[in-house]
């Protein structure tokens, strides 16, 4: 009796694809939008508090904004005063930089114009004051006073004084020569040894600003040409690799033992100490790779059944491209609205910077501090930019799984939606935001703990002892792998959302039920699928690379062209990262489908498969395979129907 109930149970929890749409997981959303909420009130809080004036117009020691009139700051000398036509932030010491404390230890004031030529002397200093109506002393001298009063050495610029201009929009006086900052950027680059390496490396890239843009619009270019051709080329693709895996485990394992005989042979001879280590760690790396070598062949034996079942998904997901041609785009959109929330972040970080209440410091001058529990807006702040880019990218996500699903469950492929993507892009904002938002929060759960291990990491480094060090990197190690675990396990659970329409968790549990059921071909997807994405994003690189090396080399203008040529190779290999990356996506959406279909449909009349004709012959010789090894034992597989339209492709 119990096991009937249970089979009935379990027999009512059938997957319905495309079959229902309702709400999922509408507090989580409520409560994303409150917290949203909350991070629109830290930015109008910085504003209201005068902190975005004070960022964009400057604000001197004394507490003073420049280009307005000022309020008193009680216990603060030449604070409240009227600065309406000295709209610039000067420092006396421009090139005095705190790298510990990032800023600038130096005197700043409000001047009213930036000196454009460098000022040698007080009397240069004396005589641009004069001339131009700008003083660049502290605001107890007069100009006149510049050459005579002995106060001049410390309320008076530290000469010579810079030639330099005002930052747009931000109205700060900054040196227009960048060797005043050589220090900084050495701290920044450490490979920079001295300035001039520094402008040779600047002007590398400002010289062949054009063939950077080119090389990078090759490597955009080369990723989507790659895209549609992996469906061709898939088959041999694999099995090109591996071979060269058996071959290369097979080369370096015999190497390694024709090394140890003939060590051994000559180590008869000499009868040293050395020469037995040596012999003994080439027996050792021997036998290693021996086991290494069996160990992979093994693995190679049982899973290359699900190599094909790769090949098919490869090639399927190719078919996915070509009738949903907008998933191409999608890595644009997401990239988009990521750099658009980072400058909504970073502006209001900037802002919080300058926030807050004035205060005296040690030196007597004023600092902008927060006091009492609005201090804490700093760490809300910072769990808003994981959550909110982590559920940025959980959309794409869904997006990505709720069109590969509509066109994997869609039998007549005439009969899909002009725009799959759009309509998927509807039903998340309509109904599963919600799903969304509670799986980017597990994430972000995760991600925030091995951040502070990090951070802490970095500032005990060379600091805490070997066996701390150990225990950090090894929490940090197991962090980031349940992190990537648990995204693996998102991504499925948002395919599940898409085909049942339920929350997040009933989703997880369904998603991670048929991925236990499908384990080694879920291990052969994610090994070979994933080194033959990894292959193409080297093949981009290498190409893009080449031919970076073979247009920079006719360039003479400039020494040195190695930043030029790593920041393409970069930007290459970003672009071959998102656009394979969602190539990968679609394979795991399809995968988990057709894991589904196979196990809620044989190809019987009114329960026919919905996957493609390719799947299809995997299915069956899979099925042939089974009757060969059970020699005709057991009733006879019913044909397999494909879907409607499967054999247009």
């Amino acid at each position: 009796l119990t096991s009937s109930l249970f089979s009935h149970k379990s027999s009512k929890r059938e997957w319905k694809p495309l079959e229902d749409h309702s709400c999922t997981d509408v507090p989580w959303l409520l409560l994303f939008i409150l917290f949203c909420v909350g991070m629109g009130f830290i930015c109008g809080f910085s504003i209201a508090t005068g902190a975005a004036a004070r960022l964009l117009s400057g604000y001197d020691s004394y507490g003073n904004i420049c280009g307005q009139k000022n309020v008193k700051v009680e216990g603060i000398i030449n604070s409240g005063l009227d600065l309406t036509h000295k709209k610039y932030v000067f420092f006396l010491d421009p090139c005095n930089i705190d790298l510990v404390h990032q800023k600038i230890k130096s005197l700043a004031l409000c001047v009213s114009a930036c000196p454009r030529k460098e000022l040698k002397t007080l009397a240069d200093i004396q005589k641009f004051a004069e001339t131009n109506g700008s003083t660049l002393c502290s605001y107890e001298l007069q100009p006149s006073e510049y050459t005579t009063d002995p106060r001049a050495a410390k309320l008076c610029p530290k000469y010579p004084v810079p030639e330099s201009a005002p930052i747009p929009f931000f109205h700060r006086c900054a040196p227009v020569n960048i060797s005043c900052y050589a220090k900084f950027a050495e701290a920044l680059i450490t490979f920079v040894s001295d300035s001039s390496v520094l402008h040779r490396l600047i002007s590398g890239v400002m010289t062949s600003k054009e063939i950077i843009m080119g090389l990078c619009l090759l490597s955009l270019v080369l990723s989507m040409i790659l895209m549609v051709i992996i469906r061709y080329i898939s088959r041999v693709l694999v099995w090109i690799l591996t071979i060269l895996v058996i071959l290369g485990s097979l080369g370096g394992t015999g190497v390694l033992w024709w090394l140890y005989a003939k060590q051994r042979i000559s180590a008869s001879d000499v009868e040293t100490q050395i020469a037995k280590d040596n012999l003994q760690a080439l027996l050792i790396y021997a036998i290693s790779a021996t086991v290494f070598t069996v160990i992979l062949f093994l693995i190679m034996l049982i899973m290359r059944k699900r190599v094909a079942l790769t090949i098919a998904l490869f090639h399927v997901a190719g078919k996915v491209f070509i009738h949903l041609p907008l998933l191409v785009f999608q890595p644009f959109w997401t990239f988009f609205v990521l750099i658009l929330f980072w400058t909504y972040w970073i502006t209001v970080l900037l802002f919080l910077g300058t926030t807050g209440s004035p205060v005296p410091n040690e030196e007597g001058f004023v600092e902008f501090r927060m006091v009492g529990p609005l201090k804490y807006m700093w760490w809300y702040h910072v769990v808003g930019l994981i959550w909110i880019s982590e559920f940025i990218l959980a959309c794409q996500q869904m997006t990505v799984a709720g069109a590969v699903v509509t066109y994997y469950f869609t039998r007549e492929k005439r009969n899909l939606p002009f725009t799959p993507i759009l309509a998927s892009v509807n039903r998340l904002v309509c109904y599963h935001l919600g799903t969304v938002a509670k799986g980017s929060f597990i994430i972000t759960l995760v991600k925030i703990p091995r951040m502070i291990l990090m951070y802490i990491h970095t500032q005990l480094k060379g600091k805490e002892n070997a066996c701390a060090r150990c225990m950090l990197k090894a929490c940090i190690c197991c962090l980031w792998c349940l992190e990537k675990c648990l995204t693996y396990l998102n991504q499925n659970a948002y395919t599940a959302t898409a085909i049942n329409s339920t929350n997040f968790c009933t989703s997880a549990k369904d998603a991670f039920v048929i991925l236990v059921e499908n384990a080694l071909r879920v291990a052969a997807i994610n090994t070979v699928g994933d080194f033959m994405l990894f292959l193409g994003k080297v093949l981009i690189v290498c190409s893009t690379g080449l031919a970076g090396i073979m247009l920079l080399n006719y360039q003479r203008d400039y020494t040195i062209w190695v930043l030029p040529l790593i920041i393409v190779c970069l930007f290459a290999f970003l672009v071959a990262h998102c656009f394979l990356s969602i190539y990968e996506m679609v394979v795991d959406v399809l995968f988990l489908c057709f894991a589904i279909d196979t196990k809620y449909n044989d190809g019987s009349p009114g329960r026919e498969f919905y996957m493609d004709k390719v799947l299809m012959e995997f299915v069956e010789n899979s099925r042939k395979s089974m009757k060969e090894a059970v020699r005709g034992g057991g009733t006879e597989g019913r044909e397999l129907k494909p879907m409607v339209g499967a054999d247009e492709e």
